[in-house]
């Protein structure tokens, strides 16, 4: 009798169908609650409705763009660390 292994919870996709509701609520609802609580910004724009939801993802956009650009830029070739052809001192 082999027993299959359980799939961990977090792997499960009927979980990240849960996580990704429940997450997707929460955001809407501290938006929302913008509504109820007065937010008096520093600024102009930081008191407009919604704007620490669009900056938080405005800012997520550009810091994974601006990784995606810093890997090309520091990326090695595959075989960076092989020993070299000629190299017979090891």
């Amino acid at each position: 009798m082999t027993e299959e292994p359980k799939e961990h919870w977090l792997v499960r996709p009927e979980t990240i169908r849960k996580l990704w509701w429940g997450f997707s609520v929460v955001l809407a609802l501290t938006v929302i609650a913008q509504l109820a609580i007065y937010v008096k910004g520093y600024f102009v724009v930081d008191g407009w409705f919604g704007f620490g939801a669009v900056y938080g993802f405005a800012s997520c956009v550009l810091m994974v763009l601006f990784a995606k650009a810093l890997g090309v830029v520091l990326k090695r070739p595959n075989d960076y660390y092989k020993e070299s052809e000629g190299d017979d001192d090891a």
